[in-house]
């Protein structure tokens, strides 16, 4: 799994997923170029056939990409494809300019054509990049990559491994299944997978010592898929959510749940004795299924004991105070889906979607949208407070994802809030989430729902801050 190759671009590390290695700085004006086309990957394991997919650079996930806080990201998008793209950076409080929502923030880039993505990364965190244009079968056919903005002073960890979880949709002869815009999958739960891998792997094991400390970056790049984590044995820490640093706490029930979007970072102590094995498991409903396992060496362990209790990670700059009294205030009610409140303008059973929406299956606020066009959903002056409320009208979870903002989960009475930040939040059938934040980062910004068959359906908005 560990690759110790290393790429000279664009003061970027770029790097195999499972371990990140250090930053190689480049010329000020250098810009690490990265080619969206097809690809091979075996998804099946080292002895099967090779799955087709679509990659950055070919690869999936697409190369990692490393700086540390506040410094900048400058990556050059080639497009390869036979269709547009866009490249969002999900979870960094961007300029608006560079967020990359193909029709409201920039163009689709064509075929054949570039576009320079290039902005100060504020924030360290563990955050991602993906399109934004036909995002449904450009995700589903293997379009991520990871971008790791490092703290400025290193974190007392032994290893950073991230593990980026998968469902894909595989048919008998372990090729993607071209069932994309499916009608059925858009009025449901969203395009589920049948085959799980991380880092593009199918059941990779992880090699570690006794009493090791691990980062775990976990992400979930999954179209639809909630996915409850699990590593059998072990207690996990967990130290940021969404790339956001919290106050350590320990996992409810030992899972991390995983909605689509949805970053954890823990930290995970290796207690178990040399030689065993762990694995890493994920709820899928009616059982747990093993799609990882943990390999303990059978040497010296790595100390006599395992650390103490792990340290908060250094703060980032977001807003310290969230003004609940005087904030804008708006229901935005998910509305929609089979056996749902579909309204006028749905289409039928049987009929199928195209690239990016061409139905109302979904509505944010009584509207479906397509997320760019139209009159924004609200418009606040830069710096207010905003509080929005999010009745879950349907018979289906939404993870509902804010761009250029990091939000708080308020309690249900509004008097107080999860004590971690967000960007993205998941929201189940007949329940209510409210989230504060204030709009300090300018322009217009999209505001949809992750399960990305239900955004490309009409669960998305945007809203302006001015």
């Amino acid at each position: 799994m560990l690759s110790r190759r290393r790429f000279l671009a664009a003061g970027i590390a770029v790097a195999a997923v499972p371990l990140l290695h250090p930053r190689v700085a480049a010329a000020a004006d250098d810009f690490r170029t990265i080619t969206l086309k097809p690809g091979s990957a075996r998804l099946l394991g080292p002895d099967r056939p090779a799955t087709p997919i679509w990659g950055y650079d070919g690869s999936v996930p697409g190369p990692t990409l490393r700086v540390k806080r506040g410094e900048e990201v400058r990556v050059r998008i080639q497009n390869a494809l036979a269709q547009p793209t866009s490249v969002h950076w999900h979870g960094i409080r961007i300029d608006n300019r560079m967020d990359g929502a193909a029709g409201l923030t920039q163009d689709p880039i064509r075929p054949g054509a570039s576009f320079d993505y290039r902005f100060t990364a504020p924030d360290a965190g563990t955050f991602w990049y993906h399109p934004h244009f036909n995002t449904s079968e450009q995700l589903g056919r293997g379009l991520y990559g990871l971008l790791i903005v490092d703290e400025t002073e290193p974190v007392e960890v032994d290893r950073d491994l991230a593990l980026v979880l998968d469902d894909w949709r595989l048919d008998a002869d372990g090729r993607v299944h071209e069932s994309f815009g499916n009608m059925h999958d858009a009025m449901m739960a969203g395009r589920y997978g049948n085959h799980f891998t991380i880092n593009g792997k199918y059941f990779p094991e992880i090699t570690v010592r006794t009493n090791e400390r691990l980062r775990l970056r976990l992400l979930n790049v999954a179209n639809a898929r909630v996915m409850p984590v699990r590593i059998g044995g072990h207690a996990a820490t967990v130290v940021a959510v969404d790339g956001q640093p919290a106050e350590p706490f320990a996992l409810e029930r030992a899972r991390a749940v995983l909605s689509p979007g949805t970053r954890y970072d823990l930290f995970l102590d290796a207690t178990q004795a040399p030689g065993s094995s762990a694995e890493v498991l994920i709820d899928i409903g009616e059982r747990e299924i093993p799609v990882a396992r943990l390999v303990y060496e059978a040497g010296e362990p790595k100390r006599p004991a395992p650390l103490p209790a792990p340290r908060a990670l250094p703060k980032n700059p977001l807003p310290e105070t969230i003004d609940l009294r005087n904030a804008v205030r708006m229901e935005v009610p998910l509305e929609g889906g089979m056996m749902g409140m579909m309204g006028p303008g749905t289409m039928g059973p049987g009929m199928m979607m195209g690239p990016g929406m061409t139905g109302a299956i979904w509505r944010l606020a009584g509207r479906a949208s397509d997320g760019h066009s139209g009159q924004p959903l609200f418009s606040v002056k830069r710096g207010r407070s905003v509080v929005l409320g999010f009745p879950n009208q349907s018979r289906f979870p939404h993870a509902i994802h804010v761009h250029g903002h990091h939000f708080r989960v308020l309690d249900a009475r509004d008097d107080g809030w999860k004590p971690w930040w967000q960007d993205t939040v998941l929201i189940l059938p007949e329940r209510t989430a409210r989230i504060a934040f204030v709009a300090d980062n300018p322009g217009k910004w999209m505001l949809h729902c992750h399960m990305i068959e239900h955004q490309d359906s009409g669960m998305a908005a945007w809203f302006e801050v001015t």
